[in-house]
């Protein structure tokens, strides 16, 4: 070889690695934007969580990891039971498993939680990259991470704290190391890489079986394809990643023995039984579907329309960039005779991951009402379950964009002089890059304006809770959804070992929960109005402190306003099962009640006409529910729901400050009912005085929040 000959080469290889350096330095920097988008859209558009709820039982499960914990220990379960964690006795425990967790948890430690999803978006960017490069080249796989970055649904459900990105995150890690190791010729460093890949997709499968399966399915397909030549490098290079990615099967096992008692019992099944895959009645906490085939298909289809449409890099544009790219593969592999086997691997997501999600009813779930656009959680989040099709989808729409670009550029060469030729191939990229950022931003515009909605009503619903300085406080929450912690309150959560400034509970056995903790400062946090933040309607919220009294008779007084058009007043005085009725003497402009719990009774006093019995009996624990009807002519009127929490307890009864309510309609009544002074008609008004003759009640038992300055609360 001459000098001149080997002074060229090196020069061309000095190029070539200079380019190479480039591309990496250009996919890394698009991954540090990719950190710093999803970071901005977490901090700024979730401050208080999504619409889905499922992020408070991950932060909830994250706080447990970092105390070693894998079960909670309530001092009341029925008070503190969280969102999807499931009774197991002695015991809760989430649904599910604590891979994701433990990821979130990273940035839980260091005080910063968000980071970690920052972390997980930039990975999961830089790995498209690595991934697509494997199986393509670098330039389409440094397209391909671009235009994943550029997917409302990267930007949107990375920045919340749900399972799915970790997870793809973790299947990515899995398909760098997988196409790595078939490539390398090096043993030792194939099997490094086969470690790496079967690690993965262990973690990737205790995290979410189903996912990894439908994920890992090509990827098998492929190394059962390369063993047909019987080639000892390569069966002991899969099947070391083969034993390695057992070990997920086997970590899950375990986990299901040590939390249900059974290996094959997994939590979510313990939760809901019929919560799992294929076709039949499937359910979950009252909610019933008879999912069969065709209404399987029919969702799906829908699910895939929503996703080419509205969730990818480009909306409409990128889809058609994706099958530009699909019929340049075809084109490509009739010309060799034959589809580039490690291409048509990752490709092959495209129909594992499809057909796969068709056996799963949460692709139905998330539609909401499935002939309406946008409605449910698809609407806010996408199709989030579908999330792993954004690599191959990337991967073919950049190689769609790379196909016509040099199609345009061999034109242009022939044709043109070459600075026309380079002019127009720069106002081609220019058009490309313009069409596909303004088609993000077209596709993914509503679904931020919509979480920026539903975040403006959180901010409402929250200020009385993230305005106050708490110190050794214990606030008792509405419960809208059931009888759950963190649904929807997902902020309100409580430290694994209940010990944090403040202590969040229903009001479910409240005297339990008080004397679980009693030297803490109580309060009410309740709202007025509907809680559907989808439907752009605020909450009224208010807090309340609440006292505690106690003696041998409790007494609660009440000044209720009447309006003048108010034609007759009923009372209905409830204590469980027991009730009593009464008529009030005219319809004055303020109604005097008072209600007396002594000698296991209760009596109402007042201008008022007894209608059947004059006291009511009290059990040990209750609550005394005063209902007062104002009739205001046919079809109108409003009632108030006066509710007091009485315990009796050794000749001593205990009591609660009320609960009020104001009821206009059935849809503002029971926990939605608080009354808030300004938020009611002219006329409504309620003042409430409760005190004890407390003679012979323990010292301990007497309490009062150190910032009432009476026992007179008045609403008015």
């Amino acid at each position: 070889m001459s000098n001149e000959h080997h002074d060229r080469l090196k020069a061309t290889l000095a190029t070539r690695f200079r380019t190479l350096d480039r591309v990496t330095l250009a996919a890394c920097g698009l991954a540090i934007v990719g950190g710093l988008a999803v970071f901005v859209f977490a901090t700024e558009l979730f401050p208080h969580h999504s619409l889905n709820h499922d992020e408070a039982v991950y932060l909830q499960q994250a706080a447990m990891l970092l105390e070693g914990q894998l079960v909670l220990r309530p001092p009341v379960e029925e008070a503190f039971r969280p969102w999807f964690f499931v009774d197991g006795g002695a015991s809760l425990y989430p649904k599910y498993t604590p891979v994701p967790a433990a990821i979130f948890a990273l940035g839980l430690a260091i005080g910063t939680p968000r980071l970690a999803l920052a972390a997980v978006a930039a990975a999961i960017v830089f790995l498209t990259y690595v991934v697509v490069s494997e199986a393509f080249s670098r330039r389409v796989g440094l397209l391909a991470a671009a235009f994943v970055l550029a997917s409302p649904l990267f930007l949107l459900d990375t920045a919340v704290f749900l399972p799915y990105a970790p997870t793809t995150l973790l299947n990515l890690v899995f398909a760098a190391g997988f196409l790595r190791a078939d490539r390398i010729a090096d043993r030792s460093r194939s099997l490094r890489y086969a470690a790496l890949a079967g690690g993965a997709i262990a973690l990737s499968f205790f995290a979410r079986p189903y996912t990894a399966v439908l994920f890992a399915l090509p990827f098998i397909v492929y190394a059962l394809w390369t063993l047909r030549h019987g080639s000892r490098k390569r069966v002991v290079t899969w099947g070391s990643l083969a034993v390695l990615g057992a070990l997920g099967v086997v970590l899950a096992l375990a986990y299901n023995a040590v939390l249900t008692g059974g290996p094959l019992r997994f939590p979510y099944a313990v939760f809901a039984s019929r919560d799992g895959l294929g076709f039949g009645t499937r359910a979950i906490l009252g909610h019933e579907v008879a999912y069969t085939p065709a209404l399987a298909l029919r969702a799906n289809a829908r699910v895939l329309a929503t996703l080419l449409s509205e969730w990818i890099a480009g909306g409409l544009l990128g889809a058609l960039l994706a099958t530009l790219g699909l019929l340049a593969v075809l084109a490509q592999g009739i010309r060799r005779k034959a589809i580039d086997p490690r291409q048509a691997t990752l490709l092959g997501l495209l129909l594992s991951v499809t057909v796969g999600n068709i056996f799963f009813w949460g692709n139905l779930n998330i539609l909401g009402a499935i002939g309406v656009a946008g409605d449910g959680l698809i609407g806010y989040l996408g199709p989030y379950y579908h999330f792993d099709l954004l690599v191959p989808l990337g991967a073919l729409a950049a190689f769609g964009v790379v196909w016509l670009f040099d199609r345009v550029r061999s034109l242009t060469s022939t044709r043109l002089a070459p600075p026309h030729a380079r002019a127009t191939l720069a106002l081609v990229a220019l058009l490309l890059a313009a069409g596909v950022a303004g088609g993000s931003l077209a596709a993914g515009g509503p679904h931020v304006r919509a979480n920026a909605g539903v975040t403006d009503r959180y901010e409402e619903a929250y200020a009385p809770v993230e305005n106050r300085a708490f110190e050794e406080a214990l606030v008792f929450v509405p419960d809208p959804y059931g009888p759950w912690l963190n649904h929807p309150f997902q902020r309100l959560r409580n430290d694994p070992d209940y010990d944090g400034e403040v202590i969040y509970a229903l009001e479910e056995r409240p005297f339990e929960v008080i004397d679980a903790f009693p030297d803490r400062t109580l309060y009410r946090y309740s709202y007025r109005g509907q809680w559907a933040p989808i439907s752009g309607s605020a909450v009224t919220p208010r807090l309340r402190p609440i006292e505690t009294v106690a003696g041998e008779r409790v007494s609660l007084r009440a000044r209720l306003g009447i309006p003048d058009s108010a034609e007759r007043v009923s009372i209905r005085v409830s204590t469980g099962e027991e009730q009593s009725y009464y008529a009030a003497r005219g319809t004055p402009q303020t109604l005097p009640l008072r209600v007396v719990a002594s000698n296991g009774e209760v009596r109402v006093l007042g201008p008022l006409r007894q209608v059947g019995e004059e006291s009511l009996p009290i059990g040990s624990r209750g609550t005394i529910a005063i209902t007062v009807f104002v009739d205001q002519g046919p079809g109108a009127g409003f009632s108030y729901d006066v509710e007091l929490p009485v315990a009796r307890e050794n000749g001593t009864i205990r009591a609660l400050s009320p609960s009020v309510g104001v009821c206009r309609r059935p849809l503002y009544c029971g926990g939605s009912a608080t009354y808030v002074p300004g938020a009611t008609r002219p006329g409504v008004a309620v003042e409430t005085a409760l005190q004890a003759n407390a003679s012979h009640a323990p010292k301990s038992q007497l309490t009062r929040p150190p910032n009432l300055s009476s026992r007179h609360d008045r609403w008015n």
